[in-house]
């Protein structure tokens, strides 16, 4: 009975760690939007920032439109698929400047550059090379999420333990055998914790890349477009949008990280 009584306390902590925080920033903007639109621009405050209430609204009517959906599903989709080519990428970079020195010496300093390199400036670059204008948000989305998954991959394979691999070689462990069960271990957990603090990069950076290049269908499309049309309610909207999925993504696959980071809470 104590235990089931500690355990809705918890639950109820954890439910008001979400919603004081949340209502207290929703009256401020409520304050805000208020104090805009009667004091610095009377009448038109909304063009500059719109209520919480209008823009629940807008976001209501924006997803009853079928136009809504496919957008956020082929960004998802799209900026998911260059997140996840990047990890492979930025993995297999990893083991081989790991393993073989002349890899090292030439990838390594090509990683570090990527890695360097402003997002904005990704963007533009592949947007002049890429075949597509969809491609974009993908490309420079992997291109985000290689340099970490590199760095932590390597740090994971440069930290196993060597008295495993000392083991390993006792009992004649081929090279499958030695990556199965000594390498793969020790490795998932730095794999692990790299994609999580990729996923929010990848994320951002492909969201930037749409509002660039503007493909048909695409949140960041949308998000340029209510800019230069001034419908500043729908801007808000399309970004409650952006910062709901990234919510969304983290704790889906944050779940399925510390699985693979050895934590089965």
């Amino acid at each position: 009975m104590r235990t089931s009584t500690t355990s809705r306390n918890l639950t109820a902590r954890k439910i008001l760690r979400v919603v004081i925080p949340l209502a207290f920033w929703l009256g401020v903007w409520q304050l805000a939007a208020v104090w805009v639109d009667t004091v610095y621009q009377p009448g038109r405050g909304y063009l500059l920032l719109p209520a919480p209430t209008l823009v629940a609204g807008r976001l209501a009517a924006l997803m009853g439109e079928p136009a809504f959906w496919q957008a956020a599903a082929v960004s998802l989709g799209r900026i998911f698929g260059g997140f996840a080519l990047g990890a492979v990428a930025g993995t297999v970079v990893a083991v081989l400047t790991a393993a073989l020195p002349w890899a090292d010496w030439l990838l390594g300093p090509a990683v570090k550059v990527i890695r360097a390199i402003p997002v904005a400036s990704f963007i533009v670059l592949v947007l002049l090379w890429a075949p597509t204008t969809s491609s974009v948000p993908a490309i420079v989305s992997a291109l985000m999420v290689l340099p970490v998954v590199w760095g932590n991959v390597g740090r994971g394979i440069g930290e196993t333990d060597p008295l495993l691999l000392e083991a390993a070689r006792a009992y004649r462990f081929g090279r499958g055998k030695t990556l199965r069960l000594v390498y793969v271990p020790s490795v998932l957990p730095y794999f692990a914790s790299g994609c999580a603090t990729a996923l929010g990069l990848a994320w951002k950076a492909g969201v930037a890349a749409e509002v660039l290049c503007q493909p048909r269908l695409a949140i960041g499309t949308q998000l340029y477009r209510a800019k230069i049309t001034l419908e500043t309610p729908d801007l808000f909207a399309w970004t409650a949008v952006v910062i709901v999925l990234s919510f969304v993504l983290e704790y889906a696959l944050g779940i399925l990280f510390r699985r693979l980071g050895g934590d089965k809470t």
